[in-house]
């Protein structure tokens, strides 16, 4: 019986390899295709938002023309096709190769920004985005790392063409990780957490001066105290905060009004 059971397994298997022979191989439609070819088709696929094959394109171009001058070319479009697709990962991990590779290519500068644009996770413009969300639905590890990734490039490339605008990413994301440190001194002061409160909106103030944020902050923090029942803090709190914003809304009804939000301010 354990013979035949032999014989039946060799026979499945060799059944298995015949079958496998003649099932035809699939073809590489890319084969022999030059450089030039491969360049553009992957670019084609990028304009229909094909961002798998156009990565499979730019991937088979630097593996086949590894010296030409498309692979550098290729590299950079895979991270931004990655970067398209969402993929930030994937986004990341190429624009850090490439930067390592090639640290002096005359468009590393672009790799810069797009790591910034990659954290800032920014599928719409600028302008459409901060009319959709609000900072403090951020998560803030994310927008310090935004932050980084485009004060590296401010930092290493003042000219570039990326720069202003990097810039102006870098001021909206001030103001976005100044608005959630208020927005959670303003949690702890609901809760009746008012010296967590008061250190809070501390940090925004001191951390973030040029915010708008900071006026919410240090009538926070001027409540806090007087709630813990340091009137010294508070009252100095309280002259810096007059001194600083005498027609301020908080004075006038101790909350804030309704408002166009502070963050749409290219309305």
């Amino acid at each position: 019986m354990q013979k035949k059971i032999k014989v039946l397994a060799a026979s499945v298997a060799l059944l298995s390899l015949s079958a496998c022979g003649l099932l035809p191989e699939q073809a590489d439609e890319t084969k022999g295709w030059s450089a030039t070819k491969l360049y553009s088709e992957a670019k084609e696929e990028m304009a229909g938002q094909h961002y798998e094959r156009a990565i499979q394109l730019y991937e088979k171009l630097e593996a086949s023309y590894p010296f030409g001058v498309y692979a550098q070319q290729a590299q950079m479009e895979v991270a931004y096709a990655h970067y398209k697709a969402q993929d930030q990962a994937q986004a990341l991990a190429a624009v850090e190769r490439f930067i390592k590779l090639h640290p002096n290519h005359p468009n590393v500068d672009y790799m810069y920004y797009l790591r910034g644009l990659v954290n800032f996770n920014d599928q719409l413009s600028l302008l459409n985005f901060v009319y959709e969300q609000d900072p403090a639905e951020r998560d803030p590890k994310a927008t310090r790392e935004a932050f980084a990734a485009f004060k590296a490039l401010v930092d290493k490339f003042p000219n570039s063409k990326y720069t202003p605008d990097a810039v102006d990413r870098m001021k909206y994301l001030i103001n976005a990780m100044a608005k959630y440190e208020v927005y959670v001194a303003r949690y702890y002061y609901r809760r009746g957490a008012y010296l967590a409160a008061a250190n809070r909106a501390q940090d925004a103030v001191r951390d973030y001066r040029d915010s708008p944020s900071i006026e919410e902050a240090l009538w926070i923090m001027a409540r806090s105290y007087d709630k813990l029942g340091n009137t010294s803090l508070r009252d100095d709190t309280m002259r810096v905060f007059k001194l600083n914003f005498p027609n301020s809304k908080f004075l006038e009804e101790g909350a804030p009004k309704a408002e166009r939000k502070w963050w749409k301010f290219w309305g």
